[in-house]
């Protein structure tokens, strides 16, 4: 792969290949057929997802511990051809095993007895349809062709899946990708017919052994399938779309812009949509300079039009976009309408683009477009979104916002609320309806993921002017902590690390000394462990079996055991389980350094060869100890922390783009690891809430890290938040306090804690910054409620980090309220840090005499 796997879509594409195995198994010895899908919302990455499932598939992957079908062949399934090429280009954009040439688009003249095993085929609903030269004349019974067989066609489509099917050597996996429009849609009758008939067979055609559908919400795949009765349903492979957020891969908040009134505000809300481009144009450039970045995003505006739209409103729309911005280009307009056509709002000429090439086509700043562009469109870079539709439209709305929150550089912009953000500007609503609006997008749908943040009443708080750069430093050095990773190998970790120095100039020839370390280590491994690694050496060069002698008169039978030496596809095997504990890399290196011990390629090819052959021998045996397993994950997890740590300073200095590679690394570990905070250069708040009709203006506060042009940060705190700032504000020293934010962000204190065995983050509410002796201090306070099930788990999770960490802190404390008192333990005690890990109970903790009164 070219791009590194997020931990969810490792997690899903581990889950994928144990169903597609199975499913394998179960088509071979059974004949039994399967059915199951991969759900996960917008921007989750679901094609790089199915792109490491067909490279393990079609050669096998040791890391994932998959063994490759030789005789797989996929179909790729939708129902619109832009949308399979599209799904074809970031195939070969995230694949590096996956070449061109086995991605084949099927267009008449298609001809072939059956399809060629390690291919995709892309079919879309039309190339099945009746009017398709590619079914033409086949010979089942079906009112969706026709009997005439074109020249030069010996062979339709439905007798090639046919031949693919009843093939032994060949398993067929079909692919449904439902995730962009709904396959089940009785709108489409052929579509469901065509599908219907793939899954289950007909004419003579066998339904298709495995089919998996690749989907936004389980409920429409499961809609899309409902008629696929022969199918045995495997667990479906459910992608938490919370793990997708925290990765940065779709953006935090949403910007929601009404009129304050009603009356007609389109030109109004279009001139601040315009406003927004232009600070988001500046914004991006400023980032790329200061970032040294190659190439800078340039944000698009989305003018969302009615079905029926009025050339001239368009027109006047237009007219205050460029008298807004003049910077503008003329030729910066495009529309993806029904009409392909070039189009005239008012005085203006307007091009139609493709929307596939929107993303592309830097030079369109402006896209006119109605309900949700297109199925599957994709276009980071939109940041600004002015709808003309109505109320009654906005399921409209919502879905295309939901093709617009993929992030422009797919990570998370540190500390910079403005560049992880996206605006909607509603002239035509009001406050009432577009709460509507506000609960579809919370909750998600199957075109829109459940969104982090949505702001309608908001202001931008940035640093606080009087806040100094002693304080900033304090902040930054937090150590925040990270989700451990299910699976995590410190070896591929290392090797990882290794090449990410070594591309940054920080350490060269860093994979040549992180090998060499781990040779030296396996070296001591195998002198402190001869005779265990000798055995296992002569198990792998050895067969052992049983011959069944049956005493046909007697009706008895007795064994007779027999050895035989092992051929080299035994020996290829064994070296294969052991590779997958070192990785391949180091034990692909391992076994040249144990052969050029004895021998030497340019004195003696032949003996060299024999070497090569004899340490696969030895490292097949190394693997085959029990004890090597943790013994090379320590001495790879030892290396990559000292290095890290050694090297702390230099990968601080790079960009983000490049510090994100390297937090990726930090976070490839079973265990949770300590990340530096980012300092926030601007962030969104709500001012205000309404509830039943009743607005609620937010409280502001003085001496927050972040504020307003006015120096105020506003925020609602309940009487016992409330109680906890204004205490701490009163402390000698006291200069600023930082109310962590409960999203996931480079910006946000998460400390790691296990719930149902199970690894969550939990981000403690104050941070507090005093000084003390010319020092700046910071101190941890967590109003920490009781009433909730995992209270004593997130305690349990503080005190470890207190451990860790107290040297951190001036004080980190826990308060609670307890019997109408206020109640504190502090953490930087170790005995008391003890009691919490054994205890059974967190209110008992604060009853007890561990805790103090709060003052």
């Amino acid at each position: 792969m070219k791009f590194t796997l997020k931990e969810y879509q490792r997690d899903a594409v581990l889950d994928a290949l144990a169903n597609l195995k199975k499913a394998r198994r179960l088509w071979r010895s059974e004949g039994d057929k399967t059915a199951f899908s991969l759900t996960a919302v917008t921007g989750a990455g679901k094609t790089v997802m199915a792109a490491a499932a067909f490279e393990a598939l079609f050669h096998g992957d040791d890391e994932l511990n998959f063994d490759a079908d030789p005789g797989a062949v996929v179909i790729w399934f939708s129902d619109d051809p832009s949308l399979n090429e599209q799904t074809r280009f970031r195939l070969m954009e995230a694949s590096d095993r996956i070449n061109h040439g086995n991605l084949v688009v099927v267009e008449h003249p298609f001809s072939r007895y059956k399809f060629e095993a390690g291919k995709i085929y892309f079919l879309n609903t039309q190339k099945l349809g009746k009017s398709s030269l590619l079914v033409r004349g086949f010979e089942g019974d079906d009112d969706l062709v026709t009997e005439t067989r074109p020249d030069a066609q010996a062979y339709t489509l439905w007798d090639t899946i046919r031949n693919t099917i009843e093939d032994p050597a060949l398993t067929l996996y079909l692919v449904l990708d439902e995730a962009h429009r709904g396959m089940g849609n009785a709108a489409v009758k052929e579509k469901g017919t065509i599908v219907q008939r793939l899954i289950n067979g007909f004419g003579g055609v066998p339904g298709i052994p495995v089919v998996w559908g690749i989907s936004a919400t389980v409920e429409r795949f499961n809609k899309a399938i409902e008629f696929a009765g022969k199918h045995m349903k495997l667990p479906n492979v459910v992608v938490d779309a919370t793990k997708v957020q925290e990765s940065g891969l779709i953006k935090d908040t949403i910007l929601l812009d009404i009129p304050d009134e009603t009356g007609d505000f389109d030109t109004v809300l279009v001139r601040r949509a315009t406003d927004k481009l232009r600070s988001s144009t500046t914004a991006w450039a400023e980032y790329a300079k200061h970032q040294e970045e190659a190439q800078t995003v340039l944000p698009l505006m989305v003018l969302q039009v009615p079905n029926t739209p009025d050339p001239d409103e368009i027109g006047r729309a237009l007219d205050a976009i460029f008298e807004r911005y003049p910077e503008l280009p003329t030729a910066s307009v495009a529309h993806v309408l029904g009409d392909h056509t070039t189009q005239r709002f008012g005085n203006r000429e307007v091009p139609h683009i493709e929307p596939q090439r929107v993303q592309e086509s830097t030079w369109v700043r402006v896209l006119i477009a109605k309900d949700a562009i297109s199925t599957g469109w994709d276009c980071p870079r939109a940041e600004v979104m002015v709808s003309f539709r109505t109320a009654k439209d906005r399921t409209h709305i919502t879905q295309l916002l939901g093709r617009m929150v993929r992030s422009p550089l797919a990570r998370r912009i540190p500390g910079n609320d403005r560049l992880n953000a996206v605006d909607c500007l509603l002239p035509k609503f009001d406050r009432k309806t577009v709460e509507e609006v506000v609960d579809a997008l919370l909750k998600g749908d199957d075109s829109a993921p459940p969104s982090g943040r949505i702001l309608i009443d908001y202001v931008e708080v940035k640093p606080h002017p009087e806040a100094t750069e002693a304080v900033w430093n304090a902040f930054e050095a937090l150590p925040s902590q990270t989700r451990p990773q299910r699976g995590a190998k410190p070896a591929k970790r290392l090797t990882a690390l290794a090449h990410e120095l070594a591309c940054d100039g920080i350490l060269p020839r860093a994979g040549r000394l992180a090998h060499a370390e781990m040779h030296q280590a396996l070296d001591t491994f195998q002198e402190n462990q001869k005779e265990k690694i000798e055995a296992k050496r002569k198990s792998v060069l050895t067969v052992d079996g049983k011959t069944v002698i049956a005493d046909l008169k007697g009706k008895e039978k007795s064994f007779d055991a027999f050895w035989e030496d092992a051929d080299v596809a035994v020996i290829d095997d064994a070296f294969r389980r052991a590779a997958r504990i070192f990785s391949p890399d180091i034990a692909r290196t391992y076994v040249e350094h144990l052969a050029q011990k004895v021998a030497s390629v340019d004195d003696d090819p032949e003996d060299y060869l024999e070497a090569i052959v004899e340490a696969r021998v030895t490292v097949a045996g190394v693997g085959l100890v029990t004890e090597v397993q943790a013994y090379c994950d320590a001495q790879a997890d030892k290396l990559a922390k000292l290095w890290l740590t050694r090297y702390a300073p230099q990968i601080k200095a790079l960009s983000d783009d490049r510090k994100e590679s390297y937090r990726q690394i930090i976070e490839m570990s079973t265990e949770p690891q300590s990340v530096d905070l980012a300092k926030p250069e601007s962030r969104y708040e709500a001012t205000k809430a309404r509830e039943n009709d009743k607005e609620t203006v937010f409280t502001t506060w003085k001496n927050h890290l972040l504020c307003d042009k006015d120096g105020k940060y506003p925020a609602v705190l309940n009487e016992w938040e409330r109680a906890v700032v204004e205490t701490e504000a009163k402390r000698d020293g006291f200069r600023f306090w930082y109310r962590n934010p409960q999203q996931p962000g480079q910006s946000s204190l998460g400390i790691a804690y296990i719930e149902d065995e199970q690894y969550k983050i939990v981000r403690p509410d104050f941070v507090f910054f005093a000084e003390q002796s010319g020092k700046i201090m910071v101190d941890l306070v967590d109003p920490h409620g009781l009433q909730f099930v995992d209270a004593l788990p997130k305690l349990q999770g503080l005190a470890i980090y207190a451990e860790c960490y107290a040297g951190s802190y001036r004080r980190i404390e826990s308060v609670a309220e307890i019997a109408g008192k206020r109640r504190v333990l502090d953490l930087t005690r170790a005995d008391l840090r003890q009691v919490i890990k054994d205890a059974t109970s967190a209110k008992g903790l604060f009853e007890s005499k561990w805790a103090g009164d709060y003052e």
